[in-house]
């Protein structure tokens, strides 16, 4: 079935040369593009058109990205120790800040999506254009190898290192739990996916966090990843009044 809107399909050779020149890179093949910018609900809804969709190379351009940045943080900071390449790692990959670079670049016009996701604002959701660029981050790197996906990281995270840095955000719930949980009680928090909830094209998760034995902590979100910084941020707040 053909796609009437443009805005909704890298299928015109205008679109792709678009997003092509705000991340910097050109494609060789131009299925990669195409598949890392494919969701879920339009695979589902054109399965002849799309027979893939992008969480394949979401779950690739995580790690690629990772290293990348972590590479560059440890040469940007030779003074800084693991604990705190740790938190400024964490504090610049967030989904937060990746759909923010992903809003630079206007990614969320060319991603495909189905049309209950469309009716729901997806192109403005912060997960799924978090996901999506970390997609697009492994099209690049199958396509051009880690010199070619490392070149477009740092062309679009240089500034952005700084900046977290210079606001002062290198903590994230999870990673001030897991320091706190450490002094406290000489282990690390456990989290648990209790259930899902809410369509296909609209996923809630839900998590509980363990410690010592108990349960302290549990959060909502539209990702595994985003539960689970609602679950940390509410067992901090719980040890947090136990102590005073």
């Amino acid at each position: 079935m053909p796609v009437s809107s443009s805005a909704n399909s890298l299928t015109n050779k205008n679109s792709l040369t678009e997003l092509e020149n705000s991340i910097g890179y050109f494609f060789e093949r131009e299925a990669l593009p195409l598949e890392a910018l494919t969701h879920r609900t339009f695979s589902h809804e054109h399965p002849s058109e799309a027979r893939y969709f992008n969480e394949r190379l979401e779950f690739l351009g995580d790690s690629v990205l990772g290293m990348v940045i972590s590479e560059e943080l440890f040469k940007r900071f030779p003074s800084w120790n693991e604990g705190k390449l740790s938190k400024l790692k964490a504090a610049v990959v967030q989904d937060k800040r990746l759909a923010l670079i992903a809003g630079k670049v206007n990614l969320g016009a060319h991603v495909k999506l189905g049309k209950g996701e469309e009716l729901t604002g997806g192109r403005s959701k912060p997960s799924l254009l978090a996901d999506a660029f970390e997609a697009l981050i492994a099209a690049v790197y199958l396509d051009g190898g880690l010199e070619s996906a490392r070149a477009v990281i740092l062309r679009l995270f240089d500034a952005e290192i700084d900046d977290v840095v210079k606001q002062g955000g290198l903590c994230d719930p999870k990673t001030n739990l897991q320091e706190l949980a450490h002094r406290m009680f000489g282990e690390q928090p456990e989290y648990r996916l209790v259930g899902q909830s809410g369509p296909d094209h609209k996923k809630v998760f839900h998590v509980e966090l363990i410690l010592a034995g108990q349960i302290l902590g549990d959060g909502s979100g539209s990702s595994k990843k985003v539960a689970e910084q609602e679950a940390a941020k509410n067992a901090l707040e719980s040890l947090r009044k136990n102590k005073k």
